[in-house]
């Protein structure tokens, strides 16, 4: 089961889209702003062709993780790598392999349900990390939910595309 490695590239530009909404100055950016301690001056001053690439970026690392929490399937072929005859399209394990995949390889590839285990991650994940670091940082829970918010509906928004179309 190999999985269409441009879908990962497609689906780093979920966070980018979701960002230019959701930190948006008449959406979030102005409380954003607020409660980062940020201010317009200090925006103006970064690389945006620098920021964005590595945004980008670290956007399709994500989704490339998300797959692993997404598609269930992909779990059997580690569990399996080891057993002799691996990797022999003739093989007892292969053929076994092979069977399974082609009765059960699509159970669950659906956008919901890489909607479902992304948000599960933005809660599980996203949110303890940014929260853990704002409190060190000296952050309000404003910061820490727009944050986190944001990153949940990105995950969930990631892990629908990953699961239904990688």
């Amino acid at each position: 089961m190999t999985p269409n490695f441009l879908i990962f590239l497609a689906a780093g530009l979920v966070p980018m889209v979701v960002g230019s909404i959701w930190y948006n100055p008449k959406v979030l950016g102005t409380a954003w702003m607020k409660a980062a301690e940020v201010s317009e001056e200090k925006m103006k001053g970064a690389n945006m062709a620098v920021l964005f690439g590595l945004a980008y970026l670290f956007s399709v690392l994500v989704a490339l993780s998300l797959y692993s929490i997404t598609v269930h399937q992909s779990h059997l072929y580690s569990i399996l790598v080891g057993e002799p005859g691996f990797g022999e399209e003739s093989s007892d394990i292969m053929k076994m392999l092979t069977g399974f995949m082609e009765q059960y390889g699509q159970n669950y590839r659906t956008f919901k349900h890489g909607a479902f285990h992304g948000v599960l991650a933005g809660i599980l994940f996203a949110l303890p990390i940014l929260g853990t670091n704002a409190l060190f940082e000296r952050k309000g829970w404003k910061y820490i939910l727009i944050n986190a918010g944001y990153w949940i509906v990105c995950l969930a928004l990631t892990g629908g595309v990953v699961c239904a179309f990688a």
